[in-house]
């Protein structure tokens, strides 16, 4: 195990880092995650900050703290140079230099201001689900880590006493640090950690317990803190590279061609920017808005104006302008859809994959292994889901919005299971929509998610029934005479399979229970069923 090193201001170019995960701590299964958010003054760090406040309920938010990333940080204030080579200010033509500070507004509180919507929002939400912090409690929570210089960790901040102090108590529970910026608050933490235990009879102790509990889900190594500090000194720390190109700048080159309506202005403005201060807070292309006054790099709140035409205004253009209204990017969203209670425990192995995508390939519509397709194939659920969510903030009465059916696994009695060679397995599940509506649902094999690696065949057990003779309206009132013998608000879903007597003792299958509502917008539930294979 590594003692602390000698530690460098100054950094050199940027490492990108790859897929690199190490096996997952578990969680407690009946507790919230437990979760420190590091964002930057990114636009998409403020439209992802949006999302997980409308998640919050899920969580339990220790941490949202202000930190910085090799493209942006915010200087001493005494006008102190700062100069790392191949940062942005050092490409493109720029040759700017050692700066003072790099893409941070004077006064910078867009954390400060998303939790001060919430508060707007909180009486609704809770209407909706439990769970949801009070405003207070979030307010308490905000802090500033290492925002001064890109990479630098050479002072305690209160964001990265906070993690210390949260990695040294008692609470046995994983600490996900997730960053959708730099890793200095994070590389902070651990270098005081080490400063004060290494030379210590406890160190060993203290080494393994941090090592446990630390769970590190970033946006890659915004500032080199994981690859020359973190990744040398504490390498059995967990470290998940949660990027996913559909969620970020670049969604259109990934999204399915199914999905694709769900990044355009029409739905954007139905579901999300003219819906309430949520709405008016999130950035969409065109807004007239930009994080930073002056940023040449922000040049999203212009509407009809080409590459050509931005680049004569001084703006280095570095991804295509869109229709006005329409997406421009959550990049670092996926850095907590894993942790979502949505009934998919993605949580648990970086490999079994969620909304955030996977530690894997998955085969995409047209036969090609694609990294892509682990988090577009989810997409368009995601959205729904947040379309709805963004709706509960307006809305008052529990009718008078959607919410997810709840969804129980019958058969088998676990949700991990073993199973031998030529067993049949039984999967039933039922699910129950708390709206009235009617729903429907599927057993299917993940099959990428799993070790066994072929399909097997999956046999639906119910009873065909009769197609319905009426016309199923959006939303019904439960019990209604009239449509007692159409709508379907509670069902039972049973398929078997047989395990393959070719699979392999300790190879895995993965079957996933989904259920879909037919609200506005629709939504989808999920339950996970493991299988391993014993000889």
């Amino acid at each position: 195990m590594s003692r602390c090193a000698k530690w460098s201001l100054f950094v050199v170019l940027l490492l990108v880092v790859g897929l690199s995960f190490a096996p997952a701590a578990v969680g407690v299964e009946d507790s919230r995650p437990r979760v420190v958010l590091m964002l930057d003054p990114e636009l998409d760090d403020s439209n992802t900050l949006v999302r997980y406040l409308l998640y919050s309920n899920m969580f339990d938010t220790e941490g949202l703290v202000y930190t910085s990333s090799g493209v942006h940080w915010k200087g001493d204030g005494q006008g102190t140079p700062w100069f790392v080579p191949g940062r942005e200010y050092d490409r493109f033509g720029l040759n700017l230099g050692p700066m003072p500070s790099w893409r941070w507004k004077e006064g910078e509180q867009f954390i400060h201001d998303a939790v001060e919507i919430y508060a707007e929002v909180y009486p609704n939400l809770k209407v909706h689900a439990s769970g949801y912090p009070h405003p207070d409690e979030l307010r308490s929570k905000i802090f500033f880590g290492n925002v001064e210089f890109d990479g630098d960790i050479s002072r305690n901040t209160p964001g990265s006493n906070l993690i210390k102090t949260l990695l040294l108590d008692d609470d046995p529970r994983p600490v996900y640090l997730l960053t959708g910026a730099g890793h200095s608050t994070i590389g902070r933490a651990l270098k005081a950690i080490c400063e004060e235990f290494s030379h210590k009879p406890e160190w060993s102790e203290i080494y393994e317990k941090v090592s446990r509990k630390a769970i590190i889900q970033a946006w890659g190594d915004q500032d080199n803190v994981y690859a020359n500090y973190i990744k040398p000194n504490w390498p059995d720390i967990t470290y998940l590279n949660m990027s996913a190109t559909i969620w970020g700048y670049s969604a259109r080159r990934a999204v399915l061609p199914e999905d694709r309506h769900y990044l355009s202005a029409a739905w954007m403005r139905e579901n999300v920017s003219r819906v309430g201060p949520f709405g008016e807070f999130y950035r969409v292309w065109g807004d007239g808005k930009q994080m930073v006054p002056g940023d040449i790099f922000d040049y999203f709140g212009f509407a009809g104006l080409n590459r050509e035409q931005l680049t004569a205004l001084g703006y280095v253009v570095w991804t295509d302008p869109q229709e006005a209204g329409s997406w421009i990017s959550e990049g670092d969203t996926p850095i907590f859809m894993n942790l979502l209670d949505n009934g998919l425990r993605a949580h648990v192995d970086p490999t079994w994959g969620g909304w955030g995508g996977r530690a894997g390939e998955d085969m995409d519509p047209s036969g090609t292994l694609s990294r892509n397709h682990t988090a577009a194939r989810w997409f368009g659920a995601a959205q729904r889901d947040f379309a709805a969510r963004m709706r509960w903030t307006v809305t008052s009465q529990y009718e008078g919005a959607n919410h997810n059916p709840i969804v129980e696994v019958l058969l088998p009695d676990a949700l991990d299971i073993e199973a031998r060679p030529g067993e049949t397995v039984v999967l039933k599940g039922s699910a129950v929509d708390p709206d009235g509506d009617h729903i429907t649902g599927r057993w299917w094999q993940y099959v990428e998610a799993g070790t066994y690696p072929n399909a097997v065949e999956l046999t639906n057990l119910a009873e065909p029934k009769p197609a319905p003779v009426l016309t199923v309206p959006a939303k019904v009132v439960p019990g209604s005479p009239e449509i007692a013998d159409v709508i379907e608000s509670e069902i039972e879903v049973t398929y078997q399979f047989v395990v393959p007597q070719d699979a392999e003792d300790g190879q895995t299958l993965h079957f996933i229970l989904e259920v879909q509502d037919n609200g506005t917008p629709s939504l989808t539930a999920y339950q996970r069923v493991v299988v391993t294979v014993v000889n």
